[in-house]
């Protein structure tokens, strides 16, 4: 087990500063995620949002409605027909799927609007387990686990939402978390997602997500797929073994 990437995990989560995330190049549009208080929907939507393209673009798209709609109230949200979705997805090329994206978007708008009465903050208000915090994003149309935990961890990470517990906050395995543990050698090579998840939770039982920031990190600055990686700089060397680097 990776003491190293654990303790690296805990640093990462000590030096995040309430307000100083950024989820975009945008800094209106991150403004705009950010503010839990006025519109909470806004960061909801982002995650929702965020498969099959880069992050970056995925955060940017409340925004880039708020500017075309004029406004990114709930009311207008929940006034805007699947029809005018499908077009403003198309128009601005907002997703890789732009039919298929309008649509989850449509249904989430509609699950905030029916389930919390429009305000988006109750998902995880009242110090709720983390548990149930992952079940309410799984609720949404399209999200599985990796989105529902990525939630999960960004709210306790970046906004200091209290949680009873971190126990169901799992690593959201992606491109760059797959390839980090699999080199580590924290996994073998063939390990499914499933396993990665259960690895984590063997690493660290009490938060298993608290290192998914730091390995995501790794992955995108050191770990490269396909050029050589910078082993020489990255904050784990001592602790991989390079599996597949040659």
């Amino acid at each position: 087990m990776s003491d190293l990437l654990i303790k690296l995990g805990k640093k990462e989560f000590r030096k995040s500063e309430i307000g100083k995330e950024s989820f975009t190049g945008c800094e209106t549009a991150n403004k705009l995620l950010k503010d839990l208080r006025r519109t909470p929907h806004a960061f909801v939507l982002g995650c929702v949002m965020d498969k099959q393209i880069k992050a970056e673009k995925a955060w940017e798209i409340p925004y880039k409605i708020s500017q075309e709609l004029g406004s990114f109230s709930m009311k207008t949200l929940k006034e805007t027909k699947p029809a005018k979705w499908r077009r403003l997805f198309k128009k601005h090329s907002l997703h890789r799927h732009p039919e298929k994206m309008a649509g989850e978007f449509y249904l989430a708008v509609h699950h905030i609007a029916e389930k919390y009465k429009g305000k988006a903050a109750k998902i995880w208000s009242g110090k709720p387990s983390s548990a149930g915090v992952v079940y309410r994003f799984l609720e949404f149309h399209g999200v599985g686990q990796k989105i529902s935990t990525m939630a999960a961890n960004i709210l306790v990470r970046q906004f200091r939402v209290p949680m009873s517990d971190y126990y169901s906050i799992d690593i959201s395995v992606d491109t760059h978390i797959r390839r980090v543990v699999k080199r580590m050698g924290l996994v073998s090579e063939n390990a499914k997602d499933e396993m990665i998840i259960w690895k984590a939770r063997e690493m660290h039982p009490k938060y298993p997500g608290i290192f998914d920031y730091a390995c995501w990190k790794i992955g995108r600055d050191f770990c490269h797929p396909k050029k050589p990686p910078d082993c020489k700089h990255c904050p784990v060397r001592s602790d991989c073994q390079k599996i597949g680097v040659n």
